[in-house]
């Protein structure tokens, strides 16, 4: 077999594979469409020959809020440092029984003929539908799951108008802290949302013994110390996409063990659990109680600066001690 035969046989063989693939394949130039396979007429709707007119222009097939993404990734060929310079894009192609198809695109320079570009188009169709429904599922979970949180929380105040209060505070004061701490925004939901219904547990509490105006007893304070592990019983029957139970069972955990239930310490605390320790007890000495009044700023700032790396979270402690002098116009 000589040369030349091999080389029409490989041309057969390229020929074959181009026509039968399922992606679309077209090349064009400044002077228009030079080549399109099969896939590319199924895809579109169109046919070679109006595909060859000199008019016809592919950008008007791409969705219109979708076509700057298309003209980046072609205009990329040429200047390389623009976004989306790897000349691959994902848009919206309308067809032409105008449906709406989702369309990956490969965009590359041929060498063989100056300003020519071949494009590879691959529908991708079922996988993003599969995506978006995904989304949809995820955002009603979402959603059923704040009206969860909310229901508890409502619950919660009918009984103890001051715990309720002090969750709100606390998780808003959590989220910050988090925020602060340039914390993923997966974390900064997680710790939000457990820190709203960190002291659930409390509902098991008789109501004497929690706006008790003098100090507890032994049992009393049993009965207190015991709060976290209720709210844990009772969130580990709900399906949260975090672990916001064992956060709940935590936030009275100190980093030197002397915390409670567990006594764990450091690294065996969760870290979203140690930003609501921080929150929880600043909102806590912050706010009026029947045992005591309010704690100034100041001496809040003390506590939990005296106490950063003993008990809290070093980095938990500047995040908050920097937020509460913003908060009360406090000197740094």
């Amino acid at each position: 077999m000589t040369v030349e035969d091999i080389q029409s046989s490989n041309q057969e063989i390229i020929k074959t594979i181009i026509d039968h693939t399922r992606e679309g394949i077209y090349v064009t130039s400044p002077a228009g469409f030079e080549f399109i396979n099969p896939a590319f007429e199924r895809l579109t709707g169109y046919k070679k020959e109006e595909i060859y007119s000199r008019n016809f222009n592919f950008l008007r097939l791409v969705h219109p809020e979708d076509r700057h993404l298309f003209s980046t990734a072609t205009n990329s060929l040429s200047k390389p440092n623009l976004p989306g310079g790897n000349g691959l894009v994902e848009f919206r192609l309308i067809n032409f029984k105008g449906e709406v198809r989702y369309v990956e695109a490969s965009t590359s320079p041929l060498e063989t003929k100056p300003g020519q570009t071949l494009v590879i188009l691959r529908d991708i169709t079922p996988r993003k539908r599969t995506e978006n429904d995904l989304i949809d599922t995820l955002a009603k979970l979402r959603k059923t799951m704040q009206a969860t949180i909310q229901a508890i929380s409502l619950t919660i105040e009918s009984r103890d108008p001051y715990t309720a209060g002090h969750q709100r505070r606390v998780s808003d004061l959590a989220r910050s802290i988090a925020t602060r701490l340039a914390c993923p925004a997966e974390e900064i939901d997680e710790i939000r949302l457990a820190a709203q219904v960190h002291d659930l547990g409390k509902i098991s509490i008789p109501a004497e013994i929690l706006n008790k105006p003098g100090s507890l007893n032994a049992n009393e304070f049993e009965m207190i110390k015991d709060h976290p592990r209720v709210g844990c019983e009772i969130l580990k029957t709900i399906e949260f996409p975090w672990p916001v139970a064992d956060i709940v069972y935590q936030h009275h955990e100190r980093l030197n063990g002397s915390g409670y239930p567990m006594g764990i310490k450091d690294n065996q605390i969760h870290p979203m659990a140690k930003i609501l320790a921080v929150a929880d007890v600043v909102e806590a000495m912050l706010s009026h109680r029947p045992y005591r009044s309010a704690i100034s700023p100041e001496k809040v700032l003390l506590e939990i600066n005296n106490n950063a790396g003993s008990l809290y979270d070093p980095s938990a402690v500047r995040a908050c001690t920097s937020i509460i002098q913003e908060r009360y116009n406090l000197p740094a």
